[in-house]
């Protein structure tokens, strides 16, 4: 089977950005030349990576059989700077996010809210990625179903309307392939007694809706269920209020507290829980989730966004048990269900996530680029 010499840029590279590229360039059958840019200002880093990278790219001896970018990098610019025959080459993007749908924290979300430079640079970044021979791809369904739909409605408003057509070519030729997880399964052997042990863990951020998830734990505490609470995720500068209340509060419950700068120190905090919880008012795929369950956690989830599409059906039970109802007081009846028999309710569900192992995931991605 070929092997392809792949340009890899990733102009945010941190967090989910930086595992995927990382975890797809130790496992993938072909070579990967990797530049990547610090995970911070991601408005200057949409702006400047075409240029940065193209200087950057002049320097490389190659040669190349193709460029793989993510969506953080203005693709068209890219092409327009590159050297030629980086430029020529067939481009593969991949949409871990976009900014036409992902929520804004200072404004109401609609069209007339949002900076649109970002969201037309994205279907610029994806019709040079098609004109080029090469493909786009999302992590999930959802995020591009929702992504195209957003973007028709943009271009109809735009003056003269030259554009339109972009959403529905993207439409038909965007795929869905998940970024791959790989994290090592709970040690073999009974559950540790006890009470249930929940992990709540993503960005210390609006759009995770931490309120909603501790104001579930104090309708529990309240009503005397028996639980413990593990609360990771990374923080930035703005933190929302509830977490330092919340750390005082239910300061007798905790069991873990912010983020986990070693992988195996969050591995441990996933093999100690029973449930992983999320209350997350915006997910394009649920990474974080999909790995607490690869450790041996249960989900609970709300049934809305990416979950649905990702996770499915718990069909052994013939109904949706990896769901509440999206509310702190459905979630609260549902740790209460849980807590009343951890033993038999916590059980992993491998199942479900097994297709977002890894050497599946990379062979995906392997054979896109080689377009098969």
């Amino acid at each position: 089977m070929h092997r392809m010499n792949i340009l890899a840029l990733n102009a945010y590279h941190g967090g989910s950005h930086a595992a995927f590229l990382d975890g797809w360039a130790a496992r993938s059958r072909h070579h990967l030349t990797v530049l990547t840019l610090p995970a911070h200002h991601w408005k200057w880093r949409m702006r400047h990576a075409a240029e940065t990278f193209a200087t950057q790219a002049a320097a490389l001896d190659g040669p190349f059989d193709a460029v793989w970018c993510t969506s953080m990098l203005d693709l068209a610019a890219f092409r327009g700077l590159a050297p030629p025959a980086v430029a020529a080459l067939p481009c593969h993007l991949y949409f871990h996010e976009n900014q036409l749908t992902y929520p804004t924290r200072d404004t109401d979300g609609s069209l007339a809210s949002r900076d649109h430079h970002f969201a037309v640079t994205h279907a610029t970044a994806a019709l040079a990625a098609l004109r080029s021979g090469g493909t786009v791809s999302f992590n999930s369904a959802f995020h591009r179903d929702g992504f195209v739909v957003a973007l028709r409605k943009l271009l109809r408003n735009m003056p003269g309307r030259e554009l339109v057509h972009a959403a529905d070519w993207l439409e038909e030729a965007a795929a869905v392939r998940p970024p791959g997880v790989d994290v090592p399964p709970r040690p073999a052997g009974p559950r540790a007694p006890g009470p249930l042990r929940v992990l709540w863990a993503a960005r210390w951020e609006h759009d995770k809706d931490p309120d909603a998830f501790f104001a579930a734990v104090r309708k529990a505490v309240k009503r005397g269920v028996d639980l413990r609470i593990s609360v990771r995720g990374e923080s930035f500068e703005h933190v929302p209020a509830c977490f330092a209340i919340a750390r005082e509060r239910f300061a007798d419950i905790i069991d873990g507290w912010g983020y986990a700068e070693k992988r195996c120190d969050y591995h441990a905090s996933l093999h100690r829980a029973d449930v992983f919880v999320s209350t997350a008012r915006h997910e394009f795929f649920g990474l974080a989730a999909i790995e607490a369950v690869m450790a041996g956690c249960f989900p609970v989830l709300p049934h809305r966004l990416a979950y649905p599409g990702v996770f499915g059906t718990d069909r052994r039970r013939g109904r949706d048990t990896f769901y509440y109802g999206g509310t702190p007081e459905t979630l609260a009846d549902r740790l209460a269900q849980l807590a009343a028999d951890p033993e038999a309710s916590a059980r992993p569900v491998p199942e479900a996530v097994a297709r977002y192992a890894w050497p599946a995931a990379a062979a995906a991605l392997d054979d896109a680029v080689a377009g098969r």
